[in-house]
């Protein structure tokens, strides 16, 4: 720099547009983008209790998958209606690999697994899976059903369009049913089961292709209407037949209009509310998708039925700004001390510009190879970087020492 002030100072500036272009680029968020090497299995078990689950699912899949090489921890949970393995793996076994023979083993036994479950979903644990933001949809004048119809059509598609966003997920939603209670009274005087309900609604409720008829002009698609949609035509089904007599779902209990799960609520300040996660990309930034779904609820807001409320239930932005903020903070501080302590030993202005500039050019220039590297900002790598204003110092000291060696 002493022979070629001019090529240092332009390399300086170089590295330090670089280091601001890529920190401008470079993702936020509150901890590193790491996956964990864990690969899940969930089954559902509609109707099971949680015993039935754990001895008709859930030990037949542990069972098939425990010979898996690189297996660190086998862990499941049988809830009812749910099966959940877990399957951790050693760090050096390839995750895409292990996912993959965890689907092969299961795919083997699914003909001994019952036929009433739905099919596995076998999914690699991810960092990035779990919202950063959930919006309440909450209402004194409707219904959870129908926030849910407003959250899936209104906001979940324009939601999803924001950039950054890999997915919205619905809380809390629940899904139009018709619900069929029976009368087990009525049920025993006409010698009717629920295996009888149950062959009926499969054979009765039900749109087959008809195919359709041709001539030489025209062609004409044939529909068979055979999807039963309201309560009233579920209460005319035929249940069983007996000569002549005709056993109608009227005559053993009643069809009604409902919602398919009525075990679980959600609600928000006492009043019916629905909830709607917003899953970021895992390249990013978890300040600017926070933000840009602020700003599409905005412009949402007009077309949102009058008596409908939103509200940012939870904005994981929040707390990785703060963070980021206070560590900012810190190094700023450490840049301080480094200046201020340098300059009381030394006592001379020009000596204490050495690391003075050096630690913002080599601070500013570390972002540029996080950019490269593919790496983020988040909480562990501002604390790298205070910890290596220590290491820059150490340097700039012995380049001081050199030179007052030389001038002496």
């Amino acid at each position: 720099s002493i022979r070629r002030p001019v090529l240092a100072t332009m390399m300086s500036l170089a590295l330090i547009l670089i280091g601001l272009v890529g920190l401008k680029d470079l993702p936020v968020r509150e901890l590193p983008d790491v996956d964990p090497p864990i690969v899940n299995v969930s089954t559902v078990f509609t109707g099971a209790a949680a015993e039935v689950v754990e001895t008709e699912v859930t030990e037949k899949i542990e069972e098939a998958i425990n010979g898996i090489e690189g297996i660190k921890v086998l862990s499941s949970e049988s809830r009812e209606e749910l099966s959940l393995v877990t399957v951790e793996f050693q760090l050096s076994r390839d995750i895409d690999l292990a996912a993959q023979d965890v689907r092969d083993r299961v795919s083997r036994i699914r003909r001994n697994l019952p036929d009433d479950i739905e099919e596995p979903v076998i999914a690699k644990q991810e960092a990035d899976a779990r919202p950063i933001i959930w919006v309440a949809l909450y209402s004194d004048r409707y219904s959870t059903l129908e926030l849910t119809d407003i959250g899936e059509n209104i906001l979940k598609d324009s939601l999803q369009t924001v950039p950054g966003v890999s997915s919205v997920i619905l809380g809390g939603a629940k899904r139009f049913a018709i619900r069929i209670r029976l009368d087990s009274e009525k049920m025993a005087a006409r010698g009717v089961t629920v295996s009888d309900v149950e062959r009926a609604l499969k054979e009765q409720n039900v749109e087959l292709p008809s195919g359709r008829v041709e001539n030489l002009d025209r062609e004409m698609t044939i529909q068979t209407l055979g999807e039963l949609k309201t309560p009233d035509e579920f209460n005319s089904l035929v249940i069983v037949s007996t000569g002549t007599t005709l056993t109608r779902l009227s005559d053993i209990g009643r069809a009604e209009a409902g919602v398919e799960d009525e075990r679980a609520i959600a609600r928000y300040n006492s009043r019916p509310a629905m909830g709607l996660g917003i899953v970021k990309q895992s390249k990013a930034n978890t300040i600017a998708v926070a933000q840009g779904i602020k700003e599409e609820l905005e412009t949402l807001r007009p077309v949102i039925p009058q008596g409908v409320e939103t509200f940012i239930a939870y904005d994981e932005s929040i707390y990785v700004d703060k963070a980021i903020h206070e560590v900012w903070i810190t190094l700023g501080i450490a840049f301080a001390l480094v200046v201020f302590v340098i300059f009381v030993f030394l006592r001379d202005v020009r000596s204490t510009l050495v690391p003075a500039v050096t630690i913002p050019v080599a601070t500013i220039g570390t972002f540029a190879v996080l950019y490269f590297m593919g790496y983020s900002v988040n909480i562990l790598t501002m604390l790298a970087l205070v910890l290596a204003i220590g290491l820059v110092v150490d340097d700039s000291i012995v380049v001081l020492e050199n030179i007052f060696r030389h001038i002496e």
